[in-house]
């Protein structure tokens, strides 16, 4: 072997060893760059997983102390669904940091851990609020979407978020929302089962969890500040005018309704919806159901479907649907699902066109 071969034995390409050190240079980036690296993005998700279980853990402890009942090591692990042995890091860890202690009766808040607790439900609720006012978000869908807003925002966005939306009091469920300060709006209302036969009354809570009975619910139309009317409770549950539809409810459903009662003045026993009309008659707006919610309840608000309103059915389609209104002397096409959830009371009055 000549010297010139023996050279390049021993001594390997220059570019080649740049380039093989600018990939392993690349590849250590990759793993280790500060807060964008794979290591350090596994390291955030775990650091961020652990955080939600804590603050779930710490909601799960509220609920529970709100309700009058004790929560157990069991219960954290079944609201978590984790095992027995990572709830019981979970507690201990949530003792650790001084926000919660074991009491006789099992893991209970303490004044560090409730004034955390309540930050979660506020930014919960509100994000609730904001989905049925602001946006298409169906009614199914807000609870999902807010169990991740309550992870996710800061105390300034959440605070940016009350301003906004005028500092609400209750969310869509009727659950009062905790002010920044940890205070909560008054509970409302009475078991929908304690009414008596002929009783009115209002929604003004509807209890979301189990999710089934809340699509249950929700499938019935009812909402916060539905109107009704108690026809009978039976053994099998209760038959109830609701905004001039009659609907039954078993014994579960109904025990997840809390209702305000109403003098029955007040109760609408001809009350109708607006697709019910005809071309050429007209009726009075007594409001708009408690269905419409969001941007839907604001366009129709924008076309003057306010109660006192007095609307006329004028021009239907080849289908029927839509149909042509004379609102305020404008003619507005509505759908039948849209003029569905407009309650009015006939007036037999013609409008002017």
């Amino acid at each position: 072997m000549n010297s010139a071969a023996q050279s390049l034995l021993e001594y390997p390409d220059p570019r080649a060893a740049l380039l093989a050190f600018a990939a392993l240079a690349a590849a250590s980036a990759l793993v280790w760059w500060p807060r964008y690296g794979l290591y350090w993005r596994w390291r955030s998700a775990g650091h961020g997983a652990e955080r939600v279980l804590l603050e779930d853990g710490l909601k799960h402890l509220y609920t529970c102390e709100a309700a009058g009942h004790s929560s157990t090591t069991e219960s954290l692990a079944g609201i978590l669904g984790v095992s027995r042995g990572r709830a019981v890091e979970i507690a201990n860890r949530l003792e650790e940091t001084a926000l919660a202690s074991h009491d006789g009766d099992g893991l209970s808040l303490t004044s560090a851990g409730r004034s955390y607790a309540l930050r979660i439900v506020r930014t919960h609720r509100l994000w609730e609020r904001y989905l049925a006012d602001r946006t298409g978000v169906t009614p199914g869908d807000w609870h999902a979407a807010a169990e991740e807003a309550e992870h996710a925002l800061s105390e300034a966005e959440v605070e940016g978020l009350a301003i906004r939306m005028g500092h609400p009091l209750y969310d869509p469920h009727g659950d009062p929302i905790p002010t920044a300060a940890g205070e909560l709006p008054p509970a409302r209302g009475v078991a929908l089962p304690t009414l008596t036969t002929g009783d009115s009354a209002c929604v003004v809570h509807i209890e979301d969890e189990p999710e089934e009975l809340f699509r249950v619910l929700h499938g019935e139309g009812l909402r916060v500040g539905s109107r009704l009317r108690l026809e009978a409770n039976e053994a099998d549950g209760v038959r109830l005018l609701v905004e001039g539809r009659a609907i039954h409810l078993t014994p579960a459903a109904a025990r997840n309704l809390t209702v305000e009662r109403t003098p029955a003045a007040e109760h609408d026993p001809d009350v109708e919806r607006l697709d019910a009309l005809r071309p050429g008659e007209s009726a009075e707006v007594i409001r708009l159901s408690a269905t419409v919610q969001g941007p839907s309840r604001r366009r129709l608000l924008d076309l003057g479907v306010v109660p006192g309103t007095v609307i006329r059915a004028d021009l239907s389609s080849a289908s029927g649907d839509p149909m042509a209104y004379r609102i305020r002397g404008a003619l507005i096409a509505l759908r039948r699902v849209q003029a569905h959830e407009i309650l009015v009371r006939r007036t037999g009055a013609e409008v002017a066109a």
